[in-house]
C-alpha cells in the first residue's frame, strides 16, 4: 500500500470556460514498500488531475512517475490505492484563487 508523504496542489485555470466545474493538479510524493511492483530506488510521485463539479468529485487522470528521472511508469494503481488518493485529494483541495 502506498503512503502519501508530501503534496502540492493548485487550481488549473480555464480562462475560456471550456471545462465544466473545476480542475486541480496534485503532485503526490509517495512511499511504497520494496516488495510492491511500483517500487523504484529513486522513488515515485503521482500527478493527479482531480475534478469537482456540482458537488461531485473524482480523479480524472493520474500518472505514475519516477522522482529523479521524471520517467512515466506504465502501471495502474489498485482500487484500494485509488481510494486512498481520491480521499486525500478530496480532503486537501486548495482554496480557489
Amino acid at each position: 500500500m502506498l503512503t502519501i508523504t508530501a503534496y502540492s496542489a493548485e487550481l488549473v485555470k480555464d480562462p475560456f470556460g471550456i471545462i465544466p466545474g473545476k480542475r486541480y493538479e496534485f503532485n503526490l510524493e509517495v512511499d511504497v514498500p520494496e516488495d510492491d511492483e511500483l517500487y523504484t530506488a529513486n522513488g515515485i510521485y503521482l500527478r493527479v488531475i482531480y475534478g469537482v463539479d456540482e458537488g461531485q468529485s473524482r480523479i480524472i487522470k493520474y500518472d505514475i512517475r519516477e522522482n529523479s528521472t521524471d520517467t512515466y511508469l506504465e502501471f495502474d494503481l489498485e482500487d484500494e490505492e485509488l481510494a486512498v488518493v481520491d480521499t486525500f485529494c478530496k480532503e486537501h483541495l486548495p482554496q480557489d484563487e
